[in-house]
């Protein structure tokens, strides 16, 4: 075991599935020459040179596009954004092309591209810059949406992702790419689909996702500390989304609060908990709570912000309210 940050082993995996498979290469603004925005791919270009590691100009839909034409002609692009915000611009080609080409060429073409970069906020960058569209990529059928919290599973995701051979939208954040963590020198894969048990409990279920684990991990040691045994779930995965862990840990816990940062309407958290209350109604002792961003954009304000994003405080109110105890 040794101690890595998270963008060296974005890099680690990336690299690792390069060396066995010519067909996989890397492409996105400034992941040659400048190793990458968020340093992602130091070391990549030296190692595979410019036609593995390529420059793109800022044409988002452009090089969205080449990626979905090399992946249907044999190869296996890596798209990396600068900021998932930008895939905006390639989002036709992302929803039109590489998540239906299978199923309207009758299985003739598969595509098998991972789509990867930072999602959601990261400080003051403001409204356009801060937003989490997971929700979005996972209600199309033909995408698979992976969303590590931590830097080992994010390296065992990627690897995974970079095999499959279909389109995967890998999301990162910002404010994660230093974040340390010990990872076996052997190498490793973690299925794509199977949600995490972070912390076993008996009291309530909280589920969450992405950087925002951090809170919900803190909030679970916070509430042991009141006598509240919270169960922490890492989806990992939000399509496929792993159901049965999550309704295996309700019909223990009878109750359920999930987290997660993006706006409440048609949200990951929505599907949730429709299929709780679908498959697990009988075993609820209390209503589903959720903790979302407001239904607002992101402001820019540093004082705004800390108010718009979900807070340690509210999460813990949250389950107290799952567990009837009045804060």
């Amino acid at each position: 075991m040794a101690e890595y940050t998270f963008r060296e082993v974005i890099a680690q995996a990336m690299s690792e599935e390069m060396r066995k498979d010519e067909s996989i290469f890397l492409m996105g603004e400034e992941v040659a020459d400048y190793n990458g925005a968020y340093k992602a791919s130091k070391g990549m270009l030296d190692e595979f040179g410019a036609k593995r590691v390529i420059d793109t100009p800022i044409a988002e839909l452009g090089f969205t596009g080449i990626a979905v034409g090399a992946a249907m002609n044999g190869n296996r692009p890596i798209v990396e954004y600068m900021t998932f915000n930008f895939a905006l611009v390639g989002i036709d080609q992302i929803i039109n092309n590489a998540a239906k080409i299978r199923q309207m060429s009758g299985g003739q073409w598969n595509c098998p591209i991972v789509f990867r970069g930072p999602t959601a906020s990261a400080g003051q960058l403001g409204a356009t810059h801060s937003q989490a569209f997971e929700n979005w990529f996972a209600n199309v059928p033909g995408l698979k949406v992976v969303v590590p919290s931590n830097p080992y599973d994010a390296k065992g995701l990627l690897k995974t992702a970079i095999q499959d051979n279909d389109p995967v939208i890998f999301m990162e954040s910002e404010q994660m790419y230093g974040d340390k963590m010990e990872i076996p020198e052997e190498e490793y894969y973690l299925p794509i689909g199977k949600a995490e048990i972070k912390r076993e409990g008996t009291d309530v279920t909280l589920v969450s996702f992405g950087k925002i684990m951090k809170l919900a991990i803190q909030a679970a040691e916070d509430m042991a500390k009141e006598g509240i045994s919270v169960e922490v779930i890492d989806l990992r995965t939000v399509r496929p989304l792993d159901f049965d862990t999550v309704l295996t840990s309700v019909k223990k816990t009878n109750r359920l609060v999930i987290l997660e940062e993006a706006w409440p309407f048609g949200s990951v958290s929505s599907e949730i908990t429709y299929m709780v209350q679908q498959k697990a109604f009988d075993y609820l002792d209390a209503p589903i709570k959720r903790i979302t961003t407001p239904d607002a954009p992101a402001p820019y304000s540093a004082a705004l912000f800390a108010e718009w994003f979900p807070k340690l405080e509210k999460i813990k109110e949250e389950i107290k309210k799952a567990m009837y105890i009045k804060s």
